[in-house]
């Protein structure tokens, strides 16, 4: 789905020293395949960023042990986490594939916190309104990060953060991104950087792994190898209605 969409353009005068993003996904690969390119760019701008990662991990392999998987999983997030330029990682660590509805106030309550301490006034997270997304731990962290971004500026909303000095602080500005259809309002220009998205996203080699062996043995007649299958599946090229080769798409909210 589409809405009348604007086209944000890397730019290297764009002076966003002052701003800070909180990257908000469940799994550890979620951000550099969905939001690689915009990272890079807004920390390009001067954005300080962290990742905000809810979920542990410990499914996300194709035949390790979850002890294997999470460590793995840990040590490619950190790695990826620098390979970004973002500050820190926090794992909130909720049970891989088991996020649900009865978790939303604990999930809004711990994002509200680090909202505030961080100082976060642009969010990157999933759309919760996105189409056919089967994944419940993407969309209920959607959900979690919409309600922190408002509910974090409210002072009654966890009255004793504020005590804490942790004061009240609107999120205004949200990338939210589907895999599924979605109102699409903003096209992020990523070319300049889709090599480095590319070599960011394989640095998640155990998901990579299991996706592709899976693949393989779901398309038995498929020969294609890893780089080209990373290609095909996370690096599209853009519409040629944009006039740039590649781009991420986004529900693009700014309330000032």
């Amino acid at each position: 789905m589409e809405s009348e969409v604007t086209l944000e353009r890397w730019d290297s005068k764009t002076d966003n020293r002052n701003r800070v993003f909180a990257a908000v996904f469940a799994h550890s690969d979620d951000l550099a395949i969905l939001a690689g390119g915009l990272t890079m760019k807004l920390i390009s701008e001067g954005y300080t960023g962290y990742f905000i990662k809810t979920t542990n991990d410990e499914m996300d392999s194709y035949d390790l042990s979850m002890a294997e998987t999470v460590y793995r999983l840990y040590n490619e997030t950190v790695e990826v986490t620098n390979f970004l330029g973002l500050k820190k990682l926090y794992s909130l660590d909720y049970k891989n594939h088991y996020l649900e509805h009865g978790q939303l106030s604990e999930i809004r309550h711990r994002l509200i916190t680090l909202f505030r301490f961080l100082q976060v006034d642009t969010v990157i997270s999933f759309d919760p309104w996105g189409h056919y997304e089967e994944n419940p731990d993407h969309y209920i962290t959607g959900h979690a990060v919409e309600q922190a971004c408002w509910t974090a500026g409210r002072h009654l909303d966890l009255p004793e953060l504020s005590d804490l000095g942790l004061k009240p602080k609107f999120v205004t500005r949200k990338y939210l991104v589907a895999r599924g259809p979605q109102l699409v309002n903003r096209a992020v220009d990523i070319t300049p950087m889709i090599d480095r998205k590319f070599s960011a996203i394989t640095i998640h080699r155990t998901p990579l792994d299991n996706m592709f062996r899976t693949h393989r043995d779901l398309h038995p007649n498929d020969s294609i190898e890893m780089d080209g299958y990373i290609w095909r599946e996370f690096l599209k090229k853009a519409d040629p209605k944009y006039g740039v080769k590649y781009v991420e798409e986004y529900h693009f909210i700014d309330e000032g």
